[in-house]
């Protein structure tokens, strides 16, 4: 009867201790930081385009707790092309509500200031992925950490 007690009482404490180790995981997966553009996907049926940038197309996203911006350098533009707002990311959902940006950016935000994505999130990766209404993939942006 011992035995089995010690048993029931080691299994329960190595629960614990593997549940810890998820909720550290879980934890790590976090947005916060610096993020640079590494490819596009455009998708189109059962295929798709990858398209890597160039050095006159350079993009980053920077995330704190709750506020994101977004930059972007178009070398043949002479316009800026930034965004700053709030955001949230939960069950692999990603919405971004812009407050203001650059004179483009404030165009479009007259009449659209809020981006929701699906999003795939890894320690160094993550992709935000548009998709229309039936749940198929539309276009995608990958981003590798960089700070």
């Amino acid at each position: 009867m011992l035995i089995v007690l010690l048993a029931v009482v080691n299994c329960k404490n190595n629960t614990k201790e593997i549940n810890v180790e998820e909720q550290k995981e879980t934890k790590e997966l976090t947005l916060e930081g610096v993020w640079e553009i590494d490819s596009y996907v455009n998708y189109g049926g059962e295929t798709y385009d990858t398209i890597r940038p160039s050095s006159k197309l350079k993009q980053r996203k920077m995330f704190s707790k709750s506020k994101v911006m977004w930059s972007k350098l178009r070398a043949w533009d002479s316009l800026d092309w930034f965004g700053v707002g709030d955001y949230t990311f939960k069950d692999g959902i990603l919405t971004e509500v812009l407050d203001y940006g650059s004179k483009p950016v404030n165009e479009q935000l007259k009449t659209r200031n809020k981006w929701i994505f699906n999003i795939k999130v890894t320690k160094d990766r993550y992709s935000q992925i548009i998709v229309d209404s039936l749940g198929n993939y539309i276009y995608a942006e990958n981003y590798i950490r960089v700070d």
